[in-house]
Order: structure tokens, then C-alpha cells, then sequence
């Protein structure tokens, strides 16, 4: 049986898809009146909604102007990445106890993946997906939703949702491969520095490069700033 959104959740999922196909991109004004006829809603959900994407720092109110879709600045963006990086290194390190050796033939599925679709002329069309899978079962042996929860947001719900489009010129697929290889050997060796401090530099890295796509603070060009 499907299963049936509300319409705040609705307008949550409207907003977050018109971000990734980039029919909403950072700076862009969010019209109320606008998303509550396209949804054929009340503007009470589209409220709702905005309250909890600005919660979770997808959107920005500003005053006398309205709410716009987040433009991280660079600053913001490394912030976004070192402290997904430490939660992340935080949360495997408390459970890699956890993992069974089946667990880790998983993740070597994964990596190994990778490698060969690094190889293929649309590895950009699959690395995203991969990613994901690997780091969704890096969190898959916490019991610390909170942990889960605060990293999910620092890093995928801000910097990696908002600057989507740029994830493909990031780093080449057979580096994206090597990355999560090193992350996985770090993993074998179950000792809770080495896991901390690789997943710690792996998203300041990406955090580093990511940050080249950010807003600078007091852009005019930028729609929220102005």
C-alpha cells in the first residue's frame, strides 16, 4: 500500500525535487502563493513546510524580504563538511565493534563497484548512488539517532543538496574509488583514531573543494544578500 504524504510533506518533497532538477537554485525567493496553486493546497502546509526546511537550513527567512532557497557561503560550506566529517568519524568509531565480517563484504561490494564503474564513460551517473550506499552502511550500526540525524543534516542536507549539480566535477570517478577504498582499509583495521581521523580528512577535503562553489558574503549577485 503506498504511502500517503501530507501536505506539508508534500511541499517538502516538491521543494527538495525543484532543487535538484534546478528549477529552485541557491538565492532563488520561495513563493508561497506560488507553490501552494502549483500543489492546488492551502498556503497553511506551505507554511509548515518552509518552517521545517528553514529548521534544517535549507531555506533562509530574511526579514522585510522573504524566504530563499540557502546560498552557503565558503566558510559555511567547510564548516558543513569538517563537522559532518568528525559526527560521521564519531558514529562509525562507536560501533565498528558492530560490524561483522559480513558487514564489511558489503562495503567492499561497494568499493569494488566503484572501480569498475570508474572505468565506464557514465560513472557519474552512478558514483552519487554509490556514495550514498556506502555511507548510508557506515551509520548502519549506531544506535545514536541524534549523531545520525545532526550529520545527515551538516553535511547531505545542506552542502550536498544544495550544491547537487556540482557533485560530478568534485573529484574524477577512479578518485571517488580510491577515497572510499582508503575509508574501507581504515574500517579493517578497527582502530577507532585511524577511523575518526579518515573519514574526518575525507570530508574536509571534500569540504575544501566543495567551498570553491560557494557564495561570498555580501555578493551582490547574490539574491539574499541584496
Amino acid at each position: 500500500m503506498a504511502e500517503i504524504k501530507t501536505y506539508s510533506e508534500q511541499v517538502t518533497e516538491y521543494i527538495k525535487r525543484s532543487i535538484l532538477e534546478g528549477s529552485l537554485n541557491p538565492g532563488d525567493k520561495v513563493n508561497e502563493v506560488h507553490v501552494a496553486a502549483t500543489l492546488s493546497i492551502s498556503r497553511a502546509p506551505v507554511r509548515e513546510a518552509l518552517q521545517m526546511l528553514t529548521r534544517d537550513g535549507l531555506i533562509v527567512s530574511v526579514p522585510q524580504k522573504g524566504k530563499f532557497i540557502n546560498c552557503l557561503t565558503k566558510k559555511q560550506i567547510r564548516e558543513s563538511y569538517f563537522t559532518g566529517g568528525v559526527l560521521e568519524g564519531a558514529a562509525v568509531a562507536a560501533s565498528i565493534d558492530d560490524f561483522t565480517d559480513k558487514d564489511f563484504d558489503t562495503l567492499q561490494a561497494i568499493v569494488d563497484r566503484m572501480e569498475v564503474v570508474a572505468s565506464m564513460e557514465t560513472a557519474a551517473d552512478y558514483m552519487p548512488a554509490l556514495d550514498d550506499r556506502f555511507h548510508e552502511m557506515l551509520f548502519s550500526k549506531t544506535d545514536n539517532t541524534l549523531l545520525v540525524e545532526l550529520s545527515r543534516r551538516y553535511c547531505y542536507g545542506l552542502s550536498k543538496f544544495l550544491l547537487f549539480r556540482y557533485w560530478r566535477n568534485l573529484f574524477s570517478p577512479r578518485t571517488v574509488w580510491l577515497r572510499h577504498k582508503s575509508i574501507l582499509d581504515a574500517l579493517k583495521t578497527r582502530d577507532v583514531v585511524t577511523i575518526e581521523k579518515a573519514l574526518r580528512e575525507h570530508y574536509i577535503e571534500s569540504g575544501q573543494r566543495m567551498s570553491t562553489f560557494g557564495c561570498e558574503q555580501d555578493n551582490p549577485l547574490c539574491k539574499i544578500c541584496r
